[in-house]
């Protein structure tokens, strides 16, 4: 069967290139959609993961086998996300087409909440599922991108506070706040859509 992470890494560690392979083709996809949460944008993600696959092979002697893999490639591809989003927010000039815009990340969207497209959909329902995802953008890009990562973690991704703190390098009570902290501005931002949040 197939062979374990920690085996791949010693595989490589001995001079076996060809069995990084195995660790990217494991986990490209949750790095991938974990980048792309906090990116927003479906490039932005693809060069995050890249960069972050990159990173961790030139680092592979530093990984410590009582870590799993998982969680340090993961946590390389955050601070990678988080750093770029944070230059993304000083440089003014840029901007980056917004996701309502793009058609792929709608069918993205649709399929992670698990939506049935209604092929009887009116111009009425297709002008308020566009709102909704422009105001949903809007919201998240409200969030620092710390609490967007957390954020992220927690909500979409299921992780405990404890697994948060670790993947951020933060304390867990700094983890926590920033969960907090993301959950108000979004209830606020999204207040529109539901005539204001209960809870």
């Amino acid at each position: 069967m197939g062979i374990t992470d920690k085996e791949a890494i010693k595989q490589v560690l001995t001079g076996d290139r060809d069995a990084y392979r195995i660790l990217m083709d494991r986990h490209f996809q949750f790095v991938f959609r974990v980048a792309f949460r906090i990116t927003g944008n479906q490039s932005d993600a693809e060069d995050v993961a890249q960069e972050a696959f990159l990173k961790a092979y030139h680092k592979l002697d530093t990984f410590r086998q009582d870590a799993t893999f998982t969680t340090w490639i993961n946590r390389i591809a955050m601070n990678i996300a988080i750093n770029l989003m944070e230059r993304r927010n000083r440089d003014l000039t840029h901007h980056a087409s917004g996701i309502a815009e793009d058609s792929n990340f709608a069918r993205d969207t649709r399929q992670d909440t698990r939506q049935v497209p209604d092929h009887k959909a009116g111009p009425e329902r297709l002008l308020l599922d566009r709102e909704t995802i422009t105001i949903r953008q809007a919201a998240m890009s409200t969030l620092t991108p710390m609490e967007r990562t957390a954020f992220t973690l927690r909500h979409m991704e299921d992780f405990g506070i404890p697994q948060i703190a670790d993947a951020l390098n933060i304390p867990a009570n700094s983890a926590k706040q920033a969960v907090f902290r993301a959950v108000a501005k979004l209830r606020r931002a999204l207040a529109p859509l539901a005539g204001g949040l209960r809870g």
